[in-house]
């Protein structure tokens, strides 16, 4: 029984061990579906493909492009056909009646006295009109339905910089997130180490008990710095994830070339009308121009060539008398037409010029926009190359700024243990060499953010994006 019992309970360890381990796998492989690791150009990619904005932004070309075809289909002819039964008295009276759409008309002769009988009567009939020409008023109409599709594709287009821009913006604040994080650790590291040195010179009576004190707050201020650093890198991740749509997924970002020392090369320049902002305004003053163009062929007279087949049929005959039974259910008489209508509005003049003049303003305000708005993209550009100058600059020196700190922070520390420099010195060179880390990495990552908003003021990301992969598969 005990050797019984023994395998039994041998069986259950085994089941456990088995049990344990599929469960690790299965909440590794889950940790695993979390985590998202991307780099520069593919989160770019994968935003523009799931931002909500950038799919509205789509959807919205298309009904534009909708509008356009829906605005040809004046030019085919039209076509209506009715039928209709009733049965109805046949009380008819003779006299005038002002045109509305209450009292229904009867055709026939006046019967000499009031009935209440009544009889069918039915009525088909197909009237087929096309209007042969217009003088341009369709034309002008599908040209305003372009000019709306064209400001939809630049809207889109924008729409698109704007979310390439705040991904890129975004996946570099997470990298500075990292790198601060990472000179966060190295301080708290050596002031640990050298916080341990203060300690046994202070309890061999060789420093005083104060420099244990202040190196004490000097390691817990790093501490406070560093949970600082990650509070802010979980921030910046948080915000990466939303732009890219995956808030539930831990999004780790790839270094790359991003870290390496910054590019001398400029970007390929491109005129500034390309830019989608001043093509969505552009599309709008080209849509002020349509409606001009609308309104100038409105005052024409409209041509409609028709022509009709229709049938009645009456339980009357054609002197007055009840024929009684189904007469009237079907058509008996038949009839058809050819002609041509023209209509003029003569008293819309005066509306049509004041409508004009509203839409000529519109469009000279439109212009207006158009031309500020090349001046801002102009002003834009210019601050994005100087501050693009400015960060190349800085990123020349911050090597220089890390090494000279490294050198200064192991002299000093040296020159403590000899007794030959005080606790304050040794802590403003650690401050000092920490400063040094993060200016080295954020100077070599604003280089590339600069160049990303230089390429963001011309108005097209890809030569950036380009640019960098270009570099990653140099430098691999």
């Amino acid at each position: 029984m005990l050797e019984n019992h023994r395998a039994g309970m041998g069986w259950i360890a085994v089941i456990l061990v088995l049990l344990l381990s599929l469960g690790q796998a299965t909440l590794a492989q889950t940790r695993a579906e979390d985590r998202k690791i991307l780099a520069l150009e593919d989160a770019v990619e994968f935003a523009l493909k799931n931002y909500p904005a950038v799919r509205a932004s789509l959807e919205r070309v298309r009904a534009a492009e909708a509008g356009i075809g829906l605005a040809q289909t004046n030019y085919l002819p039209r076509a209506d056909v009715v039928w209709q039964t009733n049965r109805a008295t046949d009380n008819n009276i003779t006299g005038l009646l002002l045109p509305q759409s209450i009292i229904s008309p009867i055709s026939g002769p006046v019967p000499a006295a009031t009935s209440n009988r009544s009889a069918w009567g039915s009525a088909a009939g197909l009237l087929f009109s096309w209007e042969p020409f217009d003088f341009g008023y369709r034309g002008a109409k599908v040209d305003a339905a372009r000019a709306s599709r064209d400001r939809a594709n630049a809207e889109a287009s924008l729409t698109r910089l704007d979310v390439a821009v705040a991904t890129v913006n975004a996946y570099l604040t997470v990298l500075a997130a990292q790198r601060t994080v990472l000179a966060a650790e190295a301080d708290v590291e050596r002031r640990d180490t050298f916080d341990k040195a203060v300690r046994v010179l202070v309890e061999n009576q060789l420093r005083a008990g104060v420099d244990a004190s202040r190196a004490d707050a000097e390691l817990a201020r790093a501490r406070v710095n560093l949970a600082r650093a990650k509070q802010q890198e979980k921030i910046s991740r948080a915000a990466l994830a939303d732009i890219l749509g995956l808030p539930d997924t831990s999004v780790e970002v790839s270094e790359g070339s991003l870290l390496a020392p910054p590019p001398d090369e400029s970007l390929p320049t491109s005129p500034l009308t390309r830019n989608p902002i001043a093509q969505a305004e552009y599309a709008r003053v080209e849509e002020g121009q349509a409606q001009v163009h609308i309104l100038d062929r409105s005052y024409y007279p409209k041509f409609y060539l028709q022509s009709s087949v229709y049938g009645r049929g009456s339980g009357w005959n054609p002197a007055g008398n009840f024929e009684g039974g189904s007469a009237g259910l079907g058509p008996d008489r038949s009839n058809w037409a050819v002609g041509l209508s023209v209509t003029f509005p003569v008293f819309d003049i005066f509306s049509i010029r004041s409508r004009k003049a509203i839409e000529s303003a519109n469009e000279r305000a439109e212009a207006a926009r158009y031309d500020q708005t090349l001046q801002d993209l102009t002003g834009q550009l210019r601050k994005a190359q100087a501050s693009l100058e400015g960060a190349r600059n800085v990123a020349e020196n911050t090597p220089q700024e890390l090494e000279a700190a490294r050198t200064t922070e192991t002299q000093v520390r040296a020159r403590y243990q000899t007794g030959l420099s005080t606790l304050v010195d040794v802590t403003d060179a650690q401050s000092l060499l920490v400063q040094a880390e993060t200016d080295d990495a954020l100077a070599r990552l604003a280089v590339w953010q600069n160049l990303a908003a230089v390429a963001a003021s011309q108005g097209d990301l890809q030569p950036f994006l380009q640019f960098l992969h270009d570099k990653t598969q140099g430098g691999s």
